[in-house]
C-alpha cells in the first residue's frame, strides 16, 4: 500500500516501459493538467467562496481555462463586445514554459530519441490535446472566451519551443550542442568577420555574462520602483491601492492573486520607465520620468501605484538606475579584456576589442529589452485601452544607449588598471607585490625590523598594477607594520636590542 500511495500521477514509466510513445504521451497530458490546475484551483476556490456569484460552475471553469490560455499569451475575447484581451501574465506565462521544458528534459533522461513519434513529439502532442479540449470548452459563452485556431497555433508554437529545448538540454552531443559549445568557448562566427585590432577572441561569454548581468540590474531597478511606489502610496498617496481592498474576502483575495501575477509585468514595465522612455496605460497616456499623462484609468491595485500627472520633477533621479546597472558588467568586460577567464593562449583584448565587446553585449540587452518589453505589454479592451506596457523598439535603444554610454569606458577603465604598463597583465596581489621589479620596498625603523628569514619588507603595488592587487597590498602593509611594531615592543619589553643598538 505504501509503494502504490508513493507513486506519482500518471508517471508510470515501469508500466509503459514496452511503449514509450504512450508514456511520453501520458508525461504530455499531465503536464498540461497540472498547469491547468494551477490555474483552476484559485479560480474554483474564489467561486465558491463568493456567496452570490454571477455564473455557475461552466462558467468557472472556462474563466480558468480562458486563462491558462492566457499564459501561454494566446488571446482572448472578452465581454459582449468581443475586446480583445492580450496582456500575458508573465507569472503563469513562465510556469508553463518550466513545467514543459522539465517534461522534455525528463523523457530525454529516461530514453533518448528513439522513436520517430516519441520523445518530444508525444509530450508536444499530449500537451496540445488537452489545449484543444480547454479551447473548444472556453469557446462558449461568458466574460472571457478563446479564439479556437488561434489559441491552439500559439500555444502550440510555445509548447513545442520549450520541450524542444529542454530535450536538447539532456541529449548528448549533438550539432545543436556542438554549436552551443564552440559559442561557449568563443570560436563562433560572431566576432570573425572583424579585423585582428578589433576581435575579441573568445569574447562570446564575456559579451553574454555583461548582458544578463545589465539585465538583472535593470529587473532590479525596475522591483525598487514598484516597491517604491507602494510604499509611498501607503504613506502619502492616501492609500489608494489599499482602499480597493476592501471588497469583502473573496474579492479582495482575487485582487491579490490576479496582481500577483501581473507583478512581473509591472516590475517589467518599472524598468522601461528607469530607462526613460516609460510605458502607456491607454492610447495617448505616457508615465515617464519626465512626466506623466493619464486620464482615466482601470480601478486596479497596480495601477494605484501610477505616479501623479504633470511634470517628472525629481522623479528623473530614477534616470541614475540605469548607471549603476551597467557597473557590473563594464567590470566583466574589462576583467575579460585583460585577459580573466579567456581561451588559453587568447591574451588580453586591444582597447578596439574591448570597446566592440562593450557594444555587442550592449546590443545584445537591447534585443532583450525589447522583446520583454512587448512581452509585457498588450490590450486590456478595445478602443482606448488598447495599448498598455512599454514600447518595445524604444525601450530596446533606450536599454542598449544606456548600457553602451557606460560599459565601454568603464571597461577600458577596468582593463587599464588590471593590466601593466607594458600591457601584461597582473594575475593577482601576491604576484604583483613579491615582484622585485614592480614593487617598492619599504623599509622600517631599526628596532621595527622582522627577524631574520621573516617578511623581508613591506610592499607597495606598483602603479597601474591590477585592480585586485591595489586594494588588497595596502590592508597587507598595514598588516605586515602592525606584526613589526608589535616585534619591536616585545623586544624592548624583552630587554633586546636590534643590530645596531
Amino acid at each position: 500500500m505504501t509503494q502504490l500511495m508513493g507513486r506519482p500521477l500518471l508517471e508510470v514509466p515501469g508500466e509503459l516501459g514496452g511503449r514509450p510513445v504512450l508514456a511520453d504521451l501520458l508525461a504530455g497530458v499531465r503536464t498540461a493538467l497540472v498547469g491547468l490546475a494551477l490555474v483552476g484551483v484559485p479560480v474554483l476556490g474564489l467561486w465558491i467562496a463568493t456567496p452570490y456569484a454571477d455564473s455557475d460552475a461552466a462558467g468557472a471553469t472556462r474563466l480558468a481555462g480562458a486563462l491558462w490560455l492566457l499564459g501561454h499569451g494566446a488571446p482572448v475575447l472578452r465581454g459582449g463586445a468581443d475586446a480583445p484581451l492580450t496582456l500575458t501574465p508573465l507569472l503563469l506565462g513562465a510556469l508553463m514554459v518550466v513545467r514543459l521544458y522539465r517534461a522534455g528534459a525528463g523523457v530525454a533522461s529516461r530514453r533518448g530519441l528513439r522513436s520517430r513519434w516519441g520523445g518530444p513529439t508525444a509530450v508536444w502532442t499530449g500537451y496540445c490535446g488537452v489545449a484543444v479540449g480547454v479551447a473548444l470548452h472556453c469557446a462558449g459563452p461568458g466574460p472571457f472566451r478563446s479564439r479556437v485556431l488561434p489559441d491552439l497555433l500559439v500555444v502550440g508554437l510555445v509548447a513545442g519551443l520549450s520541450t524542444a529545448a529542454g530535450f536538447r538540454s539532456v541529449l548528448p552531443e549533438t550539432a545543436f550542442a556542438r554549436f552551443l559549445r564552440s559559442v561557449a568557448v568563443g570560436t563562433g562566427p560572431w566576432f570573425d568577420r572583424l579585423p585582428p585590432d578589433w576581435r575579441p577572441v573568445g569574447g562570446v561569454p564575456a559579451v553574454c555574462r555583461a548582458a544578463a548581468a545589465a539585465g538583472a540590474g535593470l529587473v532590479a531597478a525596475g522591483g525598487l520602483l514598484v516597491a517604491g511606489a507602494a510604499v509611498l502610496d501607503a504613506v502619502t498617496g492616501g492609500g489608494r491601492g489599499m482602499a480597493l481592498l476592501g471588497r469583502g474576502p473573496a474579492a479582495l483575495s482575487g485582487l491579490l492573486l490576479l496582481t500577483g501575477v501581473l507583478l512581473p509585468n509591472a516590475v517589467l514595465w518599472g524598468a522601461a520607465y528607469a530607462l526613460g522612455p516609460g510605458f502607456e496605460v491607454g492610447a495617448g497616456t505616457l508615465v515617464s520620468p519626465g512626466g506623466t499623462a493619464l486620464g482615466a484609468v482601470p480601478e486596479f491595485p497596480l495601477f494605484a501605484l501610477l505616479p501623479q500627472e504633470g511634470p517628472g520633477g525629481w522623479r528623473l533621479a530614477v534616470l541614475l538606475l540605469p548607471l549603476l546597472a551597467g557597473l557590473v558588467p563594464a567590470v566583466l568586460l574589462g576583467r575579460a579584456a585583460a585577459g580573466h577567464r579567456s581561451p588559453v593562449g587568447a591574451g588580453p583584448w586591444t582597447p578596439a576589442a574591448t570597446a566592440v565587446a562593450a557594444l555587442a553585449a550592449a546590443l545584445l540587452l537591447g534585443a532583450g529589452a525589447a522583446a520583454l518589453g512587448w512581452l509585457s505589454g498588450g490590450a486590456l479592451a478595445a478602443g482606448r485601452m488598447a495599448r498598455l506596457g512599454p514600447v518595445p523598439w524604444w525601450t530596446g535603444l533606450a536599454a542598449a544607449g544606456w548600457l553602451a554610454a557606460v560599459a565601454v569606458p568603464g571597461a577600458l577603465l577596468v582593463r587599464h588598471r588590471a593590466l601593466g604598463p607594458a600591457g601584461v597583465e597582473c594575475a593577482d596581489a601576491v604576484e604583483c607585490a613579491d615582484s622585485a621589479e614592480q614593487a617598492e620596498v619599504v623599509e622600517g625603523p631599526v628596532d621595527a625590523r622582522p627577524p631574520a628569514g621573516g617578511t623581508a619588507g613591506l610592499v607597495r603595488p606598483a602603479p597601474g598594477r591590477g585592480v585586485h592587487a591595489r586594494l588588497t597590498v595596502p590592508v597587507r602593509r598595514r598588516a605586515l607594520e602592525l606584526r613589526a611594531r608589535t616585534y619591536a615592543l616585545v623586544r624592548r619589553l624583552s630587554g633586546q636590542r636590534g643590530p645596531t643598538g
